[in-house]
Formats: C-alpha cells, structure tokens, sequence
C-alpha cells in the first residue's frame, strides 16, 4: 500500500525512501507531493507538512527538532567543536556561524570563488587569502643617486581567514550537525595550510566528517532513553544519503577518502593530502 495515497501498488511500480523503508507511488515524485527536507519523507494525505517561507517542506518530527535561528544552533556548534578536539583537531580561530535563507545562501555560492558547490547547496565556508609580498630585486644606486627600477612582488605566503560558516536553516538538528561537521572541516583544512586541493580530495574529506559525526550520534544515542527511534532513522538516513550520493566530487570524493582513512587512519590520511595534495 502507498504510504501517500494508502492505495494498493501494482508491483515494480512503487519507490521506496531509503531506512524508512515506506513505498510510494512513482506518481507522487512529479505530482506535487510535498517532500521533508529534513528526512526525505513524501507527506501523507492524511498530514498537512509545515511550509517554510521559501517553499521547503518539514513533517513534524523533523521540526520538533530543526534549528530556526543562530541563538538556537549554538549548542550544537559547540557540540560540533568538541567533536573535533576529541579528535586532536581543534579550531582555534572563532568562527561566526550563521544560519541563512536559501537566498542568501545562493548569493554568496556566487560570490565565493573557493567554492565546490552543486544545486542544491545547503551549507558553505567563507573564507578570505591574505598574502604576504616581498621583493626580490632591489633598488640600485648609480654615481651617488637612487635610481627607480620596477620591482617584481613575489608571494611569499598565503595566510587564509575564515570570516563566516553559513548553513540553511530550519534543518533537523543531525542535518545541521553533518553539514556543521562538513563546513567546519574546510574551515580547519585552509587554517592548517591545506591548498590547491582537488575537489574530490577535499569534499571528500569534509563528508568522511560528516559522517563520522553522525556515526558518533549513532552511537552515543544508542544507550540513551532521550534518542528516539526516529531520530535513530534520520542518522541512518543521512548517513546512507552520503554513502550513496551519485555525485562524482561529493560521493565518489567520500568514498575513496572513506578508504584511505579506514586503511591509514584518519590522522596518516591527512598527513599524506597535505604533503602530497592527494589521497594515499
């Protein structure tokens, strides 16, 4: 039986979501059936989802738990740091974290040159190269006087400044924190003096993050009476999204960064990208 429509699906015409294990007619995927972006549930026709004013879609268990606002989202940044110094990782820089409209988001996709992005970009790391120049030929003195002569600069070093970490609001709280995780980790590949990076070896790096942090939420909620079973589902389902995603930069980028890390760990792993600016 649909779980939209609640009526009978003829076989091998029917989709399923993927861990919440509910079947759906294909019809439902161009009719207009609103979808959760938080876990990816089409809306029943029984259940009215809240609308967001940019047209995204939560069901209510998703909303019990989204992140409206920068004041709301601070614990769970903080949560995100601790993860990262429990790794030996730490981010000593202070980094404003703001949550956006999807407008705003797209605005500075456009602006920021650093930047692999797809369509649907739903977080970003701002941040801003400061050079340092030096001369390498100097002024030379003929019969007493200085004379002028054109310099050439030469960068001496590249010193990067994470102004701003943005992430699309109105997300579940373990869709802000793998997005949180995935952004933060750019922000500490360009402190730590990682450039020049391929796409795939940095986006992947940054969603082996992600998922990591939601395998720790997985884990670290397993024994907790406060983690309920559909928030043990929605880790599950955005932990499979980044396993399987199709995406040649964000997908194939994690699952090859996924196993350099499984076999070297995670700190060789990053020792051979800064060295070598590739995977070992």
């Amino acid at each position: 039986m649909c779980h939209v429509c609640f009526k009978i699906i003829s076989a091998n015409r029917h989709g399923i979501i993927p861990v919440w294990n509910k079947k759906y007619c294909y019809s439902h995927e161009t009719d207009g059936t609103p979808r959760c972006c938080g876990c990816g549930q089409l809306e029943p026709i029984d259940v009215e989802y809240v609308q967001l004013p940019d047209d995204r879609n939560l069901c209510f268990e998703c909303l019990h738990s989204s992140t409206m606002n920068n004041i709301e989202c601070q614990p769970l940044y903080m949560d995100i740091q601790e993860f990262f110094e429990g790794l030996e990782m730490g981010v000593e820089q202070q980094i404003p974290l703001l949550l956006v409209e999807r407008d705003a988001l797209n605005e500075a996709v456009k602006r920021e040159k650093n930047h692999h992005h797809d369509s649907l970009t739903i977080g970003m790391c701002l941040c801003e190269a400061h050079v340092i120049r030096t001369v390498v030929s100097k002024p030379r003195t003929e019969k007493g006087r200085r004379i002028s002569i054109i310099t050439v600069p030469y960068q001496l070093e590249q010193h990067w400044h994470v102004t701003a970490i943005l992430v699309l609001y109105g997300l579940p709280r373990l869709f802000t924190g793998s997005i949180l995780a995935h952004e933060l980790m750019h922000a500490w590949l360009r402190l730590n003096g990682y450039k020049g990076l391929e796409p795939e070896v940095e986006e992947g790096i940054c969603q082996v993050m992600a998922h990591k942090w939601l395998e720790s939420e997985l884990l670290a909620g397993s024994g907790s009476s406060s983690f309920s079973e559909f928030e043990r589902k929605l880790a599950e389902f955005h932990i499979r999204l980044i396993e399987k995603n199709p995406s040649r930069v964000y997908g194939g980028g994690f699952r090859a960064t996924k196993a350099a890390v499984n076999r070297y760990g995670l700190r060789r792993t990053l020792e051979h990208i800064k060295r070598a600016g590739d995977l070992p």
